[in-house]
């Protein structure tokens, strides 16, 4: 497909680094590097798979352009399954652009972003699933993510998705020749094998979007809003999860008037956190624009983390925020727990006025008693976010989990076309009729690992991926 067309572009990150690599790809690869690259053997008598050193050199002028390490590697044992070459230079922008222009000049064109992870999917490298894995281990953001991502690399998901496709396959081709030879003696499949195989593929799927928010959760991470009255520890409790002074803190009501954002890693959760303006009535026009802006990060948070002034006890203000988490994950922290340690009953009365309010909107959220100034409670809080979003480990032999909302949303297709399938057995409908449902979910599956799949939706996936990727 590629054969008269070459590729090439910067596959290390923009900027000064100790090391530089181009990468070019395709049937001109090799004649464009014996025009540029100087060492002590030519590009021809190269071993594949070898790191040579030498020098770029201009073939107009015979100017230097950088001391290299070239890699050669033959097709069809490459990523792309084409020749490639990789010129390992020193990283400065300016280098590797002047010997990017080179390589151009020669004879190849600028890759398109994606385009030599497309190229090893469309030359059967890798499936659909698999490149989509690349471009996640990329942005991994924690090592949860990465071994998610990893297995997908590796094929675990395609595994198995192709599994159940070709059971879904042979089922529609039992049925047909069950169907189109009546008469012919060989083992016809029943009514009852149809739907008990209907039946193990669609609980192999449910469990798949079962799991499907907690693989999302470790890929994407949540966002995660700290609110509450002004001083009551907010700014505090982010420098404690951060590990770090992120935030001023100050004895002054109102000190935090904007948004300020921290990612961090909580028991293998990606998590960034908010720390929000304290909302209470106030006529300063700066802290009503930071109260706002609050009420909207609550809106759009997947976790609230509600602070209350144990000390002030819960008031009405405190009242009108646990009314904002409704129907929302929230988790209560009733801090400066250490200033009333010898009022337990203080501590209860509180306990209590929350548990009658969360009762009025029909919301149930852990109570967790906390103390800014020595940590207490910080553990207790990180577990019960884990607790909220994870619910368990990963284990090495487990299901894969999907993580991608694309390959959620055909598995939600197939399984419907499953269910469909299985009402029509239950209806007596004509077997054929079942098939077109069958297909359906096949048709769907497909879709995930490439095997039926349209050009637009690759030029979707693959413009997600840096140009030299």
């Amino acid at each position: 497909m590629f054969a008269e067309d070459t590729i090439a572009a910067i596959s290390t990150p923009y900027g000064s680094g100790g090391i530089g690599i181009i990468r070019i790809s395709g049937e001109k690869a090799f004649e464009i590097a014996g025009k540029i690259f100087k060492g002590r053997k030519s590009i021809e008598s190269i071993k594949s798979h070898t790191i040579n050193y030498g020098k770029i050199v201009d073939p107009k002028d015979g100017s230097v352009l950088d001391e290299v390490l070239l890699t050669k590697m033959k097709a069809p044992n490459t990523f792309t399954r084409e020749d490639v070459i990789e010129i390992n230079c020193h990283g400065g922008i300016v280098v590797l652009r002047k010997i990017l222009e080179l390589v151009i000049r020669e004879g190849a064109r600028l890759a398109e972003p994606g385009e030599f992870t497309k190229r090893a999917f469309l030359n059967g490298r890798i499936d659909l699933a698999q490149a989509e894995a690349i471009i996640d281990i990329i942005n991994a953001k924690t090592v949860q993510g990465s071994k998610i991502a990893l297995e997908q690399l590796e094929g675990k998901l395609s595994e198995k998705i192709k599994e159940v496709r070709d059971r879904l396959i042979e089922l529609i081709a039992h049925i047909e020749a069950t169907l189109d030879y009546p008469e012919e003696d060989f083992d016809k499949i029943t009514e009852d094998k149809i739907y008990k195989g209907l039946n193990e593929i669609k609980a192999f799927l449910s469990n798949l979007l079962l799991d499907f928010d907690r693989g999302r959760v470790m890929k994407e991470g949540i966002k995660a809003v700290i609110a509450g009255r002004p001083n009551v520890g907010k700014s505090s409790l982010l420098n404690q999860l951060a590990g770090y002074n992120r935030a001023i803190v100050t004895d002054i009501p109102g000190t935090t008037r904007d948004i300020i954002e921290e990612y961090i890693n909580i028991r293998g959760i990606p998590v960034k956190i908010v720390d929000t303006a304290g909302i209470r009535e106030t006529g300063d026009v700066v802290e009503k624009i930071g109260v706002e802006k609050t009420r909207k990060a609550i809106e759009s948070a997947d976790l609230v983390i509600l602070m209350i002034d144990a000390v002030d006890g819960f008031t009405a203000a405190d009242t009108k925020m646990v009314e904002l988490t409704k129907d929302r994950k929230a988790i209560i922290l009733l801090n400066k727990a250490d200033l009333v340690g010898n009022k337990p009953s203080v501590l209860e009365e509180c306990r209590e006025k929350i548990r009658n309010e969360l009762k009025k909107i029909g919301n149930s959220m852990s109570i967790i008693e906390t103390s800014m100034k020595d940590g207490k409670g910080i553990d207790e809080l990180e577990n019960e976010i884990s607790r909220l979003f994870l619910q368990g480990e990963i284990e090495p032999d487990s299901q894969p989990l999907i993580t991608n909302v694309r390959h959620a949303a055909l598995v939600e297709k197939a399984l419907a076309s499953i269910n469909y399938a299985i009402s029509g057995c239950d209806d007596q409908m004509p077997m054929d009729c079942v098939t077109i449902d069958i297909r359906n979910a096949a048709q769907f599956l497909g879709e995930i690992t490439g095997e039926s799949v349209s050009d637009e939706i690759l030029n979707q996936i693959f413009e997600r991926f840096c140009i030299g990727k």
